[in-house]
């Protein structure tokens, strides 16, 4: 017999990130960190940024950095409306970490910032450590050799 199967799509307002059949994904919500499998009793939820985990119909798994959205979960399908996502494979970790530098530096100096700014550094640094995670955890799959196709 074979697995069950839920079809996924995250999207940007820029393009779709992925669109596969899938076993699992697990997703950062405002309500904690949750893994959907087959059959998921129907959920709408905030997205905080963070990583997503997807694993394939083929066992194969994706890693996505994803900045905030919010995720929607139907009978048999996932979609993820994300504010920005990337998958894994496509960050280059030398950029990311120097954005996350700045960002930091950003962060200190903004005691004479009014809040609007601040938030907008916070979110920008939160955005950096997810890229930055989402990165470790695939080359971690990588070598592990549990990604068979990456």
């Amino acid at each position: 017999m074979a697995n069950k199967t839920i079809q996924f799509e995250i999207v940007t307002p820029e393009r779709v990130v992925l669109r596969q059949e899938i076993l699992q994904a697990t997703v950062p919500t405002a309500s904690g960190e949750i893994t959907i499998l087959p059959d998921h009793i129907p959920l709408v939820s905030i997205l905080e940024p963070g990583v997503i985990e997807v694993k394939r119909a083929d066992n194969v798994m994706e890693i996505m950095a994803v900045s905030g959205g919010f995720i929607e979960v139907m009978c048999g399908k996932i979609v993820i409306l994300a504010d920005t996502a990337e998958r894994a494979e496509e960050l280059d970790e030398a950029r990311i970490k120097e954005a996350k530098r700045k960002a930091e530096e950003l962060k200190k100096t903004a005691k004479n910032k009014d809040d609007v700014e601040f938030t907008d550094i916070a979110v920008r640094l939160e955005k950096e450590l997810a890229r930055l995670h989402a990165v470790n955890r695939w080359r971690k799959l990588k070598s592990d050799g549990l990604n068979k196709n990456k």
